[in-house]
């Protein structure tokens, strides 16, 4: 019988103490604003946090890396939001800018979309085989300089979420990187595929423990698509069934990208 997935552990706080320490003590000397739209004494006002609320919608249609060449549909994606104007100006302070504080704030925005996946997710075996929750693995460069593992931390908010809709949902830190593989922010979607291919790999202690299992894999914005085909695939060679995924954002259709960004 295979072994279970090893549950996952609490993502990693603190990677460096002295940074963390400068920029807690930044925040005492600079005032707090939004991370969306700048406004002064909140770290997300109420008018861009409402942007985060809507129930969640496919998105897949405008990821070109997720299309299959056998002719399957390709993996569903739900995402509650665009990712333009303020939701993008968020998300890239949360990933670039230091700030952590909005952590919470866009895992309660994943959390609240995914509890009202939860019935499509349980038709799709969710319910029955115990679905895991699979973040999308970052660059361990990524994880020095953000201070911890943000994806990961979303991994765990929405396991949390899920598991009192459907019983035994776990979150899974399935995925590693493996050297050589960048960042793949500022990359486009030739490159984002190249960069990952191949380069995605589940740990033997997990592996055994994932054919026949749904998964939802977990990320931050849909942009191409590499990185979740990417992950769907690495998953896929072990036997997993991915079942869909869930992002805070995702990236309109090109004729649509400049809407409210200001570019």
């Amino acid at each position: 019988m295979p072994s279970s997935p090893q549950p996952a552990s609490r993502p990693g706080r603190v990677l460096d103490p002295v940074r963390r320490a400068v920029t807690d003590l930044g925040r005492l000397v600079l005032p707090v604003s939004c991370g969306g739209c700048g406004a002064l004494d909140v770290p997300l006002c109420a008018a861009c946090a409402e942007l985060l609320l809507a129930a969640p919608l496919r998105r897949e249609g405008a990821a070109p890396r997720l299309d299959r060449m056998d002719g399957r549909a390709p993996l569903p994606v739900w995402a509650p939001a665009e990712c333009v104007g303020p939701v993008r100006e968020l998300i890239v302070a949360w990933k670039d800018g230091g700030r952590v504080d909005l952590s919470r704030p866009l895992a309660d925005a994943l959390t609240r979309a995914a509890r009202g996946l939860a019935p499509a997710l349980g038709a799709c075996g969710g319910e029955a085989a115990g679905l895991l929750v699979v973040p999308a693995p970052s660059s361990a460069s990524a994880r020095w300089r953000r201070g911890e593992d943000l994806v990961g931390g979303l991994g765990t908010a929405v396991a949390q979420a899920l598991v009192s809709q459907l019983p035994g949902t776990r979150a899974c830190p399935a995925l590693r990187r493996r050297w050589g593989a960048l960042d793949q922010a500022g990359l486009g979607a030739r490159g984002r595929g190249a960069n990952l291919a191949g380069r995605l790999r589940v740990p033997r202690s997990i592996a055994g423990g994932l054919e026949g299992r749904p998964v939802l894999l977990v990320d931050d914005v849909l942009t191409t698509g590499a990185t979740l085909a990417a992950c769907e695939q690495a998953l896929g060679a072990e036997r997993a069934v991915v079942v869909g995924a869930l992002v805070v954002a995702a990236t309109p259709p090109p004729g649509r990208r400049s809407v409210g960004t200001g570019t």
